[in-house]
């Protein structure tokens, strides 16, 4: 679908931040195969990886090149780099997951079932962002804003997330300009 018709299938609510700390999200898990040894973080660079890294004991990873879309910034060091929850872990909290039980938390932080959930960035970006949503915050590079819009609101759609009412309004000025041919495909999580 369409950006602008995925925005207008997210709910939009009141949101309440109280009680929300990151500890109530269990994250880094073992990842999609608890046998490799990877956690999810590896597990996404590995898979976001242009030139994948080299993979020792215990999936320590040596090498690679990743570019991280947000800034457009080619990065060599996997230590440079965060791993991104597309919808903040705070924004998560307000928008339907204080009522989660912590199991659902946890795979909600973990998510590799969909390219939509987290993503590979320079720390420094995603440091700028921290907890902000699309109303506060997008990418300093345009070519990348369509992108994050899109995902943000497939990450929505996946959880059934909710969303305060300044969230789309600042989507829809995307997707009623520079986004208008964005897609947004996404598949609900289980």
């Amino acid at each position: 679908m369409t950006l602008a018709d995925a925005v207008g299938l997210v709910t939009v609510t009141e949101e309440d931040r109280t009680g929300d700390t990151c500890s109530k999200f269990r994250h880094w898990n073992g990842g999609d195969d608890a046998g490799d040894g990877c956690t999810t973080r590896n597990g996404v660079l590995l898979a976001e990886a242009v030139v994948a890294p080299s993979v020792a004991v215990g999936c320590k990873l040596a090498g690679g090149t990743w570019i991280s879309y947000y800034d457009g910034q080619g990065v060599t060091r996997a230590g440079a780099l965060d791993i991104e929850h597309m919808v903040p872990l705070a924004d998560a909290w307000d928008s339907g997951a204080s009522t989660w039980a912590p199991t659902r938390r946890g795979a909600y932080a973990n998510d590799q079932g969909a390219d939509v959930s987290l993503v590979a960035v320079t720390a420094r970006t995603n440091r700028q962002k921290a907890e902000q949503e699309p109303a506060d915050w997008m990418p300093p590079s345009l070519d990348a804003q369509c992108r994050y819009g899109g995902e943000g609101v497939a990450a929505k759609l996946r959880w059934q997330l909710t969303a305060d009412d300044r969230e789309p309004e600042a989507l829809k000025v995307h997707a009623e300009g520079p986004c208008v041919d964005s897609i947004v495909p996404y598949t609900p999580a289980i």
